[in-house]
């Protein structure tokens, strides 16, 4: 291993394996923590490899081709995801997430989103079965996906100018590519696609009002835009705070060429504040997660490629259900599907995480000497 790896080993295996309560109780489908936030979206990252090397994600000065990504073995099989997302669907999940990493280079993915589309909540409906990309692979695969079940797809894409994009994802991919990728994406029913743009001060943020322009102009409605800020997750990209461009600005930059008008949130939870054309041309989206923490709201849990929870995207440790997966109690029998879903309601029945409305200009007092959870290793 090169000597400028980052070692993650403590935060891929250094995690608590769960509690089992004494007293079993069924799921109620109502699930709140010690804030009332109920228990409603699943984030479930099927690899932590990613064929693009983006400075905010997976720098190429640290995931070089010396770096040790998780072996096959450790990996959650399909059969132990689909489990596990039972148990959360028991407890009132209804959005489940897949992403990574770059979820397209886990094989046979369509198995994966087969098995998961076959779920239902305890009403009987189905779920929100979405995947989170960086359309690379999307083009070939966008069929296969919609035909297993997939809902809906998010695409992560910084720029439409091809040196800026060839430059951020920093493996020289081109952005017809991916541009191509959406357009299969919506022909094959997997829409509307979100198209999720991270925005960095005085790399990309020129960028803001030429996407606007293409994605409306091109697909209208079909198509919604979200602009990210330049978020703190992990420890390698080297975040600074004067390379977040605040929302407030973006709508400003927007609002010069595109009158907006803000529109009500139709859910409880939702990340972005939405924005419509005044011309009716569709709608863009404004994640400000660090100028306007939104942990109040956070119905969100985290399952990592190994089978690791976490209950915050700026966590460091994790609950490792893996090991009830795969372990055995003191009798020598397995754990039961009823024992796994109440280890994962004890969990989340403790949790406080408001790691975003805590943030200053300093790190918080708990993150010193810690490191948090990279982006690649549990997805957004």
């Amino acid at each position: 291993m090169g000597d400028n790896v980052i070692p993650l080993a403590d935060l891929r295996y250094a995690a608590e394996r769960p509690r089992i309560p004494a007293e079993l109780s069924l799921p109620s489908g109502l699930l709140p923590d010690r804030l009332g936030r109920p228990l409603r979206d699943l984030r479930i990252s099927v690899t932590d490899r990613c064929n693009f090397r983006c400075s905010y994600c997976m720098p190429k000065e640290v995931f070089d081709r010396d770096y040790r990504f998780l072996p096959q073995s450790s990996l959650l099989s399909f059969e132990e995801i689909t489990r596990v997302a039972r148990a959360f669907v028991a407890h009132g999940v209804r959005k489940l997430r897949l992403t990574g990493g770059e979820p397209l280079l886990r094989k046979h993915l369509e198995s994966l989103v087969g098995m998961l589309a076959s779920l239902r909540t305890p009403e009987g409906d189905e779920l929100d079965l979405t995947l989170t990309t960086n359309a690379s692979l999307l083009e070939r695969k966008a069929h296969a996906l919609a035909d297993a079940g997939l809902k809906r797809i998010t695409v992560s894409l910084d720029a439409l100018d091809d040196v800026v994009f060839r430059r951020m994802n920093d493996v020289d991919f081109p952005v017809a590519d991916v541009l191509r990728g959406i357009d299969a994406a919506l022909a094959a029913g997997l829409g509307p696609v979100k198209v999720n743009m991270v925005v960095k001060r005085g790399t990309n943020d020129h960028e803001i009002v030429p996407m606007a322009r293409y994605f409306r102009e091109r697909h209208g409605a079909r198509v919604a835009l979200r602009f990210i800020e330049y978020m703190d997750v992990g420890s390698t990209n080297g975040w600074r705070m004067d390379e977040v461009l605040p929302s407030a600005q973006v709508v400003e930059r927007l609002s010069q060429v595109f009158p907006l008008e803000p529109v009500e949130a139709t859910q409880p939870g939702e990340t972005a504040q939405r924005w419509r054309y005044r011309d009716g041309a569709g709608e863009v989206g404004l994640i400000s997660s660090v100028t306007q923490a939104f942990c109040r709201d956070c119905n969100r849990a985290r399952l990592s490629t190994e089978g690791k929870l976490f209950l915050c995207l700026f966590a460091t440790r994790g609950h490792d259900l893996r090991a009830l997966l795969r372990g055995v109690q003191a009798t020598g029998q397995p754990w039961t599907d009823a024992q796994i879903a109440a280890a994962i309601g004890l969990i989340w029945s403790e949790r406080s995480d408001r790691y975003s409305e805590l943030r200053s200009a300093e790190a918080p007092a708990s993150d010193v000497g810690t490191r948090r959870v990279e982006m690649h290793y549990i997805g957004g």
